[in-house]
């Protein structure tokens, strides 16, 4: 996957006039080819963009400043670029609203249009105290320290290996402890990847809701998520590449897969992959963003 023009350049110039045409978009395309799995399965969720460096004119020329979240759904044909995006955002810097919802109504329109969907957007105050903006802590076990008691090496993957789920004791699937579905729920705050633009690494908080007949191996699986730390990969391809990995090994009756990423450029970005629409969390942030 490489993305080429002045996105990856190491200056750029930030417009301070609106232009709704820095907004780069990227075909979702490009990272279900590589995973080439079932795209229509990798298509229910949401992707979470959080900017916090939002900032515009009122009528009386003065700045104001808000969080703001945008949802794009996983269904849409297309991304858009962070770095574009932040160079759009910085091109309402100086222009003049009458409104928050002003604000909001454009920057739905030119998303929707950049990625050829319905994208949602909210601005919160710096005082709003709504609780999808307060700090959680994920749910369920952290695996971190899953290899803690063992003296295995862990080596660093050219990509992400699926085989590392596998228990290499055992020598086929069917040895495998299984039974009666059991749910799961675990986090790790180690993945890591790297951008395909810039090269630059990405950090990330994952967590996996899954309810499966074969039991999950928290060492196994921790392998797995490092095994990503050299992989480039935009933040919704890696989720989509851990959703449908564990599709495969684990046959789930439900899945969730989401990722907090941690913010760079003043926006942070964070996936989620459901089974089930109804399986779908509210979003949400972490300490470390």
């Amino acid at each position: 996957m490489s993305i080429h023009g002045i996105l990856g350049e190491q200056t750029t110039d930030y417009p301070t006039e609106y232009n709704p045409e820095t907004l780069y978009p990227i075909a979702r395309s490009m990272g279900r080819d590589a995973i080439a799995w079932h795209a229509g399965k990798l298509a229910v969720g949401v992707d979470w963009w959080q900017a916090f460096e939002m900032s515009w004119l009122n009528t009386q020329g003065l700045s104001q400043v808000a969080i703001a979240r945008f949802s794009i759904p996983a269904s849409s044909p297309f991304i858009v670029e962070s770095k574009s995006l932040k160079l759009y955002l910085n091109s309402i810097n100086f222009t003049e609203f009458a409104s928050w919802e002003d604000v909001e109504t454009l920057i739905a329109k030119d998303l929707s249009a950049c990625v050829q969907a319905d994208v949602t957007v909210e601005l919160f105050g710096l005082e709003d105290d709504r609780s999808e903006l307060l700090i959680i802590q994920p749910e369920g076990v952290c695996i971190d320290s899953a290899l803690a008691d063992t003296t295995d090496k862990v080596t660093l993957c050219e990509h992400p290996d699926a085989s590392l789920l596998q228990d290499q004791t055992q020598a086929d699937d069917s040895k495998l402890e299984s039974g009666k579905p059991q749910p799961y729920t675990f986090y790790s705050n180690l993945l890591r990847s790297n951008c395909p633009v810039t090269n630059q690494p990405d950090w990330g908080t994952l967590a996996v809701s899954i309810t499966s007949e074969k039991s999950v191996n928290e060492a196994n699986m921790l392998r797995y998520i490092l095994s990503f730390r050299q992989h480039n990969g935009f933040h919704e391809q890696c989720v989509e590449q851990i959703f449908a990995d564990l599709s495969q090994y684990y046959a789930p009756s439900e899945l969730m897969v989401r990722a907090w990423y941690t913010r760079r450029g003043g926006i942070d970005i964070n996936p989620c992959r459901v089974s089930n629409v109804s399986l779908l969390p509210k979003p949400s942030r972490l300490i470390r963003q």
